[in-house]
């Protein structure tokens, strides 16, 4: 993080939560599902996809693990009657991870089943290290019996390579991105090009084994040398997709899709903008310049 950005950061920290809201407000669709299913309306009437979150994770008790379950497939519901070109994003902690793995199993399996039911997929996302194997071990459970869901693979994680050569055994459909939790560095790389050269070769034996992949980043350097991998590779347009944050690289956003890529951007909704707000700008601190113009150039 750059000094700048750090003090970006802990001035926004800094706010009072109204004013924080202000400018979030370009990053989260809103708090109800309605706000979210509007947001959603407008990206597909432009070609572009989207990913529905609803936030809250770290859930304690069953009882939260399982009011987050009906709003996911309350989620699920509205797609298919609304006829939105989306699908849904999960957190696993927030269907009850830290509390018990199997309890947590159901609860994904259900969301799973009803997508398919709807002909609909369902995205794990992924969390901090402590829940790296576990949220594996749930995908590749869950895959047994299901094709119609997807995981998450950080590029900035030294293990993630390993993890993709097991995982394209399954015929695993990802989103690759670089990662955005605090991690040690004698687990994940620090150097911004070594997280980017790993993202490459990751991307690489993931395209080759066949694999689906949501090519999850706004860095225009590694767009640039994944379509340039595509295109050497001779990657048919259905085995990919580009995938973007709400609000950010907007402008990038809408060359990806004139040039005719598939693009989906992750719409997060909900109460729990606040705390999804502060930790987004601390784990992914870029986005600090981009409120600050939005403070002071009113972008």
């Amino acid at each position: 993080m750059s000094f700048f950005n750090k003090i970006i950061v802990a001035i926004v920290q800094l706010m009072p939560k109204a004013i924080v809201g202000i400018f979030s407000r370009r990053y989260i669709a809103g708090e109800t599902l309605g706000e979210a299913v509007q947001l959603v309306k407008t990206l597909n009437n432009k070609g572009i996809f989207a990913t529905i979150d609803v936030l809250g994770e770290s859930v304690k008790t069953k009882e939260e693990a399982l009011e987050a379950k009906r709003k996911a497939l309350e989620v699920l519901n509205i797609i298919d009657k609304s006829k939105l070109k989306a699908n849904l994003s999960i957190k696993p902690t927030q269907m009850g991870l830290s509390i018990d793995e199997d309890f947590t199993f159901q609860q994904v399996s259900e969301l799973v089943e009803k997508a398919k039911e709807i002909n609909n997929f369902v995205r794990i996302d992924m969390e901090d290290s402590p829940y790296t194997d576990r949220t594996f071990n749930l995908y590749k459970k869950l895959r047994e019996n299901y094709d119609n869901l997807g995981v998450v693979i950080q590029a900035y994680m030294k293990r993630t390579f390993d993890d993709a050569v097991l995982l394209n055994k399954l015929g695993a459909n990802y989103r690759l991105c670089k990662g955005i939790y605090v991690e040690p560095p004698s687990i994940a790389y620090k150097d911004k090009q070594a997280v980017r050269d790993n993202y490459l070769k990751v991307l690489e034996i993931i395209l080759k084994a066949g694999n689906y992949v949501g090519i999850a980043t706004h860095d225009e350097y590694l767009i640039n040398a994944a379509k340039k991998m595509i295109a050497d590779l001779n990657i048919s347009k259905d085995r990919f997709e580009f995938q973007m944050l709400l609000g950010v690289r907007e402008d990038l956003r809408d060359k990806i899709n004139a040039d005719g890529y598939k693009i989906r951007i992750y719409v997060p909704f909900g109460k729990d903008w606040y705390p999804y707000s502060i930790r987004r700008l601390k784990e992914n601190p870029q986005i600090a310049g981009y409120i600050f113009k939005s403070i002071f150039l009113m972008k």
